[in-house]
C-alpha cells in the first residue's frame, strides 16, 4: 500500500481555516458569519498597484530574474533606508509571499533535526515551515497576563541545546500584537551570537505599530550581520494578501548564495505580483497614516467590548492587527465550532481562530482564541455583540 510521508503526516491543519467549512455551511444557510479569524484586511488595495497591473503591457509573460526584479529590489532597498536599514539588492530575494521566504531560509539554515526557538504563541505556519525542512520547533512560553513578554534572557539559555540552531521572532507579533524593544533585541543579540545561532525576525507588520511605539529592526543590530535574516511581505503592509510577494533579506553572502539556488529551483516570483509591489512603494505615508489610525479605532472597540465581558482575559496589542484573548469556556476550540453550527444571533455569528492552534506545549492555549480586526467598526461591534451573547448562552461557558 502506498503511503505519504512521515512529514506529511506530521503537518497539521492551519488553526486559521480548519473551521472553513463549518463557516461556508452556516453562510449557505443563510447566516452572516463576521470572519475574524484571518488577517485578510478589508483595507481597499492603493490604486497605484491596482493600476500597475492594468496598465503593464507585457507582450509575453515572462520569467523574471530568481532574485526578483532588479528594479524592485532598488526601489525596496530606499524603502528599508527610511528605517535606517543599510542594503544592496544583493541583500535580497523576493519570494512567493513572506511563507516562501521562511520556509527558504529554513531550509538554508537548518539541518534535519535542528531546532529552532521561538516564544510562544506564535504564527501557526511555522510548524510547517519547519517540519518541511526536517527541523523543529522548540517553544519558550509566554503568558496571556504578562502580556505576552519575553522571558528572561537566562531562561532562552535553559532551552538552548547541541540541537539549537536558530530563535524566530515576529515582530510586531502575531498572534499576540506584541512589539519587541531595543532593548531586547539587543540582548538576543548577544545570545545568538553568543551560541552562533541566526535570528529570523518576521517583520511583516511593521508599519503598524501604535501608543507611540517605534518599531527596532534586527536589521538595525550591529555586530551580528551574519546571523540575522529577516522575512518581510506585501500582503498586510499594502492589503495586497493575494499579490503573494515577500522577501528574504540578509547581509550574510553564504545565506544569499544558498537561498538563490532554491530560488532558481521554483525559476522565478510572480510577474504581476513583483509590478504591483514595485508600484506599491511608491505610496505616501498618509496611506499608512490613515491605515493605522483605522487599525487603532478597530482595536479599541475590540478592546472596550472585551473589557465588560465578564471573565474574559486578553492582551492589548501594541502592533498588527491581532487581539489573544482568554475566554471563560471549557474548550475554545469547541467554541469556535458551537459559534459556526449553532449559535445565532439576528442571523449573524462570528468566527474565530482557536487559540491552541498557535502553541505546541500541549494543554496550552485551550481557551484562548485569536481575533484579527481585519472588518469595518459597524461590522466589528456587531461581531462583539454576538461574542458576547455567545459566552451567556453556551453550554459550556465556566462562569
Amino acid at each position: 500500500m502506498i503511503r505519504i510521508s512521515e512529514r506529511g503526516k506530521e503537518i497539521t491543519l492551519s488553526p486559521i481555516r480548519k473551521l472553513a467549512p463549518l463557516a461556508e455551511a452556516a453562510q449557505r444557510k443563510g447566516v452572516h458569519v463576521h470572519f475574524l479569524n484571518i488577517g485578510q484586511p478589508d483595507i481597499p488595495t492603493p490604486e497605484i498597484a491596482l493600476n500597475a497591473v492594468k496598465n503593464a503591457d507585457l507582450k509575453v509573460l515572462e520569467y523574471s530574474h530568481s532574485a526578483g526584479n532588479l528594479s524592485f529590489r532598488t526601489k525596496l532597498v530606499e524603502y528599508y533606508s527610511k528605517f535606517s536599514i543599510g542594503l544592496s539588492t544583493e541583500d535580497i530575494i523576493i519570494t512567493s509571499g513572506g511563507s516562501e521566504a521562511i520556509l527558504i531560509g529554513f531550509l538554508v539554515c537548518l539541518n534535519p533535526g535542528d531546532e529552532v526557538l521561538v516564544p510562544e504563541p506564535f504564527y501557526a505556519n511555522y510548524i510547517s515551515f519547519a517540519k518541511a525542512a526536517s527541523a523543529s520547533i522548540k517553544t519558550i512560553p509566554t503568558k496571556i497576563e504578562d502580556n505576552f513578554a519575553l522571558p528572561p534572557i537566562s531562561t532562552f539559555e535553559n532551552y538552548i541545546s547541541d540541537k539549537t540552531k536558530a530563535i524566530m521572532l515576529c515582530n510586531p507579533g502575531n498572534p499576540t500584537g506584541k512589539i519587541y524593544s531595543r532593548d531586547e533585541l539587543e540582548q538576543l543579540k548577544n545570545l545568538v551570537k553568543k551560541h552562533d545561532m541566526f535570528l529570523f525576525a518576521d517583520e511583516v507588520y511593521r508599519e503598524f505599530c501604535y501608543d507611540q511605539a517605534i518599531p527596532f529592526s534586527v536589521m538595525q543590530l550591529e555586530g551580528v550581520e551574519d546571523n540575522v535574516i529577516l522575512i518581510d511581505s506585501i500582503s498586510k503592509r499594502y492589503s495586497m494578501c493575494g499579490a503573494r510577494i515577500g522577501t528574504l533579506i540578509s547581509r550574510n553572502k553564504s545565506v544569499i548564495e544558498t537561498a538563490l539556488k532554491f530560488a532558481q529551483a521554483r525559476l522565478s516570483p510572480p510577474t504581476y505580483g513583483q509590478i504591483a509591489g514595485e508600484a506599491a512603494l511608491d505610496v505616501k505615508q498618509e496611506y499608512f497614516d490613515s491605515v493605522k489610525n483605522e487599525y487603532i479605532k478597530r482595536r479599541d472597540i475590540l478592546c472596550e467590548a472585551l473589557s465588560k465581558m465578564k471573565g474574559v482575559v486578553f492582551s492589548k496589542p501594541s502592533g498588527a492587527f491581532y487581539i489573544m484573548a482568554k475566554l471563560p469556556v471549557d474548550s475554545a476550540d469547541k467554541f469556535c465550532k458551537w459559534l459556526l453550527t449553532d449559535f445565532r444571533h439576528n442571523g449573524e455569528t462570528v468566527m474565530l481562530a482557536p487559540g491552541n492552534g498557535f502553541y505546541s506545549t500541549p494543554g496550552m492555549g485551550e481557551q484562548e482564541v485569536r481575533m484579527a480586526y481585519v472588518l469595518n467598526q459597524t461590522a466589528l461591534s456587531k461581531a462583539m455583540v454576538c461574542l458576547e451573547i455567545a459566552l451567556e448562552q453556551y453550554p459550556g461557558k465556566t462562569l
